[in-house]
């Protein structure tokens, strides 16, 4: 097989900056897992304890396209496999639909809450003002 015919076709283009906030995605990943209360938490595969986890079902997501980084919650490793169906009962059938109802929380409340709770959320709204005006 030609190298041409395993590469992509296109390159994802870059994520606009209204999409995009590190500091934040920085900050969620010092928080403790959102599930840490229901048990199970881990680190495996030496991976960071914390990852940020966008939750897709906020709206705006697309083929190649991520949600806006102001929709994301801090989960462990192992929260995180299984919300991505990787692990656990829901293995295959991931989603942010089956984990919602096992956990019983809206993600996308939770992630507006981390947004609204996030320190550097009113200068990084500021500087997104600026930018379009």
């Amino acid at each position: 097989m030609r190298a041409a015919a395993l590469r992509s076709r296109h390159r994802n283009s870059p994520r606009p900056a209204w999409r995009c906030a590190d500091a934040f995605r920085q900050w969620v990943r010092g928080r403790p897992c959102y599930l840490a209360d229901k048990g199970g938490c881990g680190v495996h595969e030496g991976r960071k304890p914390v990852e940020f986890a966008h939750v897709d079902c906020a709206g705006g997501k697309g083929m190649g396209v991520k949600v806006a980084d102001q929709f994301g919650i801090p989960l462990c490793p192992r929260h995180h496999d299984e919300q991505h169906g990787k692990i656990g009962e829901f293995r295959q059938r991931g989603g942010w639909k089956t984990f919602q109802i096992k956990y019983g929380f809206d993600a996308v409340k939770v992630a507006e809450e981390y947004w609204r709770a996030w320190p550097g959320r009113l200068e990084w709204e500021r500087q997104q003002e600026a930018n379009d005006g």
